[in-house]
């Protein structure tokens, strides 16, 4: 069963059972103020009759209704009194006689003047409500009755229309429920065409239904979200293969050229041998340097790292340190005190690529490296050749190489792991010329929280 239908019925549940309860509420009211009018007409009558006004007795002028069995509807009340002892004469009314049982005799032989009580009988065709009113000891009761078949007819005709009521409230319940799950479900529907036809083939083509503030349209905008999210992702990763594909030639074409050289290897001279090993081993170290970085970027590696208070300055203190033992090159950090919530390790390897990078570009270079930590922002400054005008918008792409930098070793992937790690951090990176020649790159952290001396900070 589809959710519409499953709605659909569950309306006209509600429906049914509010609507039978209603009714059935509504029919024992009526029926139960019906019993207490009777009862109060019966003893006001029985008192009236007591006081010798025995013409309350005689037929009514009004018309006989359609459920009059016997034709004396217009003299509905019948009366009679009773002896201490029993026995039974008739005062008026209809000529019927009324069987006694023991409550009546026992109120006609010592009740106290005033006690009744009330109770059903039927004689013949009708149906009664009978009351016997105790006169005093020695005076016997007086009983009266009243033909309750017309209030009965009404109380079955009040069913009957609350039963068609129901009824009519059921089909309008079930065909509300019906126009309104159709109304729920027709986004719902459309999103579970849009999700299978995902399922089934791309996400570029989905077409999701959006509008409204409730939790369908919420459910669609979160989904289209999610769609656009994962079309990128995939786009991105197409890229990156394409990309990846594309700068492993390079490498591997060298390696196999030098492999087929290396098939004469004893036939080379010794200065010949020992350049084809250099060769072989500096593209096999960039081969895996390369692969390595396709793998983090790739997978994320860092992505399931937990957010931690992390100090700027001593992290940048420990990469820096790091640097000047693998370079030799001079690098001068400048750091506040700014704390941050983040990925220590990614953090590291942001900083470490960005002073790699400033190492690469400024090798003939004496002048220190400049490594600043100032409110979240992480630059480092070097004295290279500097970042052509053109080139400056696709610093941080995946692969980019500036055509100056080509023949320079790296994979092009250095400075967007550094891009990646900002806006994990909910920052941005910027990079640009130097005054007075060189080059200014870095990123920024948005995720600052105030001074404090983590105990694991950057562990």
């Amino acid at each position: 069963m589809n959710l519409r239908s499953t709605l659909a019925i569950a309306f006209a549940g509600v429906g049914a059972a509010a609507s039978v309860l209603v009714g059935v509420f509504s029919y024992q009211t009526a029926s139960q103020r019906i019993s207490d009018e009777l009862d109060r007409s019966l003893l006001t009558t029985s008192a009236e009759v007591q006081a010798g006004a025995e013409q309350v007795l005689a037929p009514s002028p009004f018309t006989r209704g359609p459920h009059d069995d016997d034709h004396d509807e217009s003299q509905p009340m019948a009366a009679q009194a009773v002896s201490p002892a029993g026995g039974v004469r008739r005062i008026g009314g209809r000529p019927v006689a009324f069987a006694l049982d023991d409550t009546d005799r026992a109120l006609a032989a010592g009740g106290r003047p005033g006690d009744h009580a009330y109770r059903d009988l039927t004689v013949g065709p009708d149906d009664y409500r009978v009351i016997t009113v105790a006169l005093g000891p020695g005076r016997g009761a007086i009983q009266l009755g009243i033909d309750v078949d017309e209030s009965r007819h009404v109380l079955t005709s009040l069913a009957v229309r609350i039963s068609l009521a129901s009824a009519v409230v059921l089909v309008g319940a079930a065909l509300a429920g019906w126009l309104l799950a159709r109304q729920i479900t027709r986004r719902l529907v459309r999103l579970t065409e849009v999700t299978e036809q995902v399922s089934e083939g791309g996400t570029g083509q989905a077409d999701v239904p959006v509008g409204g503030r409730d939790e369908v349209g919420r459910l669609a905008a979160s989904f289209r979200r999610m769609l656009g999210r994962l079309a990128d992702a995939r786009a991105d990763q197409e890229r990156l293969v394409q990309d990846a594909a594309h700068e492993l030639r390079t490498p591997l074409t060298s390696l196999r050229t030098n492999a087929q050289v290396m098939r004469r290897f004893e036939e080379l001279p010794p200065d010949a041998r020992t350049r084809l090993l250099d060769d072989v081993d500096g593209e096999t170290r960039e081969l895996t340097h390369l692969i390595s970085e396709i793998v983090d970027l790739a997978t994320h590696r860092y992505d399931s790292e937990e957010m931690v208070p992390v100090e700027l300055g001593a992290l940048a203190e420990r990469v820096a340190e790091r640097v000047r033992r693998r370079s030799g090159r001079t690098v001068v950090v400048d750091a506040d005190d700014t704390v941050v919530s983040g990925q220590p390790r990614r953090l590291e390897r942001a900083v470490a690529n960005l002073l790699e990078n400033a190492v690469k570009f400024d090798a003939g270079g004496n002048e220190a490296i400049e490594l600043t930590v100032r409110s979240g922002r992480i630059e480092v400054l070097d004295r290279g050749p500097g970042i052509p005008e053109s080139d400056v918008p696709h610093v941080f792409d995946r692969f980019h190489r500036a055509d100056d930098a080509r023949a320079l070793p790296g994979s092009g992937l250095g400075l967007a792991i550094v891009r990646e790690t900002a806006l994990a951090h909910d920052g941005t990176v910027f990079a640009g010329p130097r005054p007075d020649g060189g080059a200014v790159v870095g990123f920024g952290v948005g995720r600052l929280l105030p001074f404090s001396h983590p105990d694991h900070a950057g562990d």
